[in-house]
């Protein structure tokens, strides 16, 4: 019993998911149309985007990245720039949650080799914002974003166009904090790897990793059918390094299949769909944003859509709301975890900065919507 109450409090948004699956089942008992509720496009380039993402930071060339940039950086807020906006900009293309797994604990060996380890808090605050924000800009960016780009049917432009005002008063704000900061250490810096990253061994991964996150690309952009897309990337992977198929969240496909069955199943109880309809017809981004705040973006994504077209604002309001509370963004618990492992004594500063942060980030954000809207 014990083991089972460790699991679900391990895999809470999980559990949540398949606990209303199963209760919205007693209203809707299981039928054929059970199937119909499941998006297995998104799942389906979900999975091949994970297993993709996780050879390519198998391969290390994401880090080989980050020490040629900082093997040039002389002064610690360039090298705090450049840190904070590699999670932003590479969450855009491999998701915040691979960007913070990748890029945290790396930012945690930079500042012990130039001895500013007291930075380690508010950069990987920073760090975890830029993520979250960056990945709004792209439908691959977040799991919320691919799953509403497919509901909305509309194109990868207009998609971008959408988020990019938002996207733009992020890297102001961003660059504002990382420009003023304050820090009473040596300015100067010298950033040696002590063990350069070699790509040399890895060319064959990551060639073949880069052919699949183009395949990945182009079924998002409905140029390949999905079915060929996870053929062809299972395929690859097991050929090249099935070790890697470990490391996909598969109980985030889960989440998706159960929030699927509840709001499939709830969506066919008249009263409940009505009265869900009207509180969110209208407010679809404040809605978005204060569900984000108690049960993370993804699931709230899930759970709206099926009461509104309005995906557009879906998208605005869900990808806001990953800012807030430390559950807003389920990858904001990866930098947390991190924090909680090297620094354990910080922990409670660290939920300080970064809950305030956040609502500062988050109330200018929502400011820009209101102006824009």
């Amino acid at each position: 019993m014990k083991k089972v109450l460790a699991w679900c409090k391990k895999e809470m948004v999980l559990t949540i998911a398949m606990v209303l699956a199963v209760i919205s089942a007693f209203f809707v008992p299981p039928d054929k149309s059970y199937l119909s509720y499941i998006d297995f496009r998104t799942l389906a380039i979900l999975f091949c985007l994970m297993a993709v993402m996780a050879g390519l930071q198998k391969s290390g060339v994401f880090r080989f990245v980050a020490e040629k940039l900082l093997q040039k950086v002389k002064h610690i807020r360039l090298t705090a720039f450049i840190l904070v906006m590699l999670c932003f900009f590479s969450s855009m293309l491999i998701t915040n949650d691979v960007a913070l797994i990748t890029f945290v604990p790396f930012t945690f060996i930079v500042l012990q080799m130039i001895g500013a380890q007291k930075l380690a808090v508010p950069v990987v605050v920073m760090q975890t914002i830029a993520a979250n924000l960056g990945s709004m800009l792209t439908p691959i960016g977040n799991p919320q974003n691919l799953y509403l780009y497919g509901k909305a049917q509309m194109g990868l432009g207009d998609f971008v166009l959408l988020m990019l005002p938002y996207t733009l008063v992020a890297f102001l704000l961003l660059g504002i904090w990382c420009l003023t900061f304050s820090y009473s250490g040596e300015t100067r810096v010298s950033f040696v790897p002590q063990q350069t990253v070699s790509l040399s061994v890895q060319k064959k991964s990551i060639v073949i990793y880069s052919i699949l996150f183009v395949v990945s690309l182009l079924t998002v952009a409905h140029v390949i059918a999905y079915p060929v897309a996870l053929a062809v990337t299972l395929v690859a992977v097991l050929l090249l390094d099935r070790s890697v198929l470990k490391d996909v969240d598969y109980s985030l496909l889960l989440t998706f299949v159960g929030f699927f069955i509840f709001i499939g199943n709830m969506g066919r109880v008249p009263s409940f769909k009505e009265l869900l309809s009207q509180v969110v017809s209208g407010n679809e981004v404040i809605t978005s944003v204060i569900c984000s705040q108690f049960m993370s973006n993804v699931p709230a994504a899930l759970l709206l859509s099926g009461f509104t077209a309005r995906y557009d604002l879906l998208i605005i309001g869900t990808n806001l709301g990953g800012l807030g509370t430390i559950i807003a963004s389920m990858a904001s618990l990866i930098s947390f975890k991190y924090i909680g492992r090297d620094y354990k004594t910080q922990r409670g500063k660290y939920l300080l900065q970064f809950t305030l942060l956040n609502l500062l980030f988050l109330a200018v954000l929502l400011g820009a919507w209101l102006l824009l809207a």
